[in-house]
């Protein structure tokens, strides 16, 4: 129940920010992905995938079906895009909130996994 809870919070938080990027791409490169140049179409794929995670990590956490699996590929997507922020913090960004940002969404996404891991292993033996 909490890694359906937890894949909610980071769903939602995929699916707006992403929904940002799509509907508002010059208003989030101007606040969020402040790299030159600026690529409308780089920012609509941007957010066009972070909102396909947010509906994945919403659907299964409703429907209760499939988690583990959307959890373990949001999370190499969301470790991927931390290390991704790492190599090219010279680049320029927001390093002071987008790397605790990044890193708490990773933390809180290996939690759920390791929980509804735990709780599949449970259901199986029972």
């Amino acid at each position: 129940m909490m890694a359906r809870a937890l894949a909610s919070v980071v769903g939602t938080f995929y699916l707006l920010s992403g929904g940002w990027a799509f509907f508002c791409p010059s208003g989030f490169y101007s606040t969020v992905a402040t790299f030159a140049p600026y690529n409308l179409h780089l920012v609509h794929d941007a957010g066009a995938f972070q909102m396909g995670l947010g509906v994945s990590l919403l659907a299964a956490a409703v429907t209760g079906r499939g988690l583990a699996p959307i959890l373990l590929g949001v999370l190499a997507g969301s470790l991927l895009h931390l290390f991704a922020h790492l190599m090219d913090i010279r680049l320029g960004g927001h390093p002071a909130t987008d790397l605790p940002a990044l890193a708490l969404i990773v933390a809180v996404l290996a939690f759920a996994v390791v929980l509804e891991l735990r709780t599949n292993a449970r259901t199986r033996r029972a």
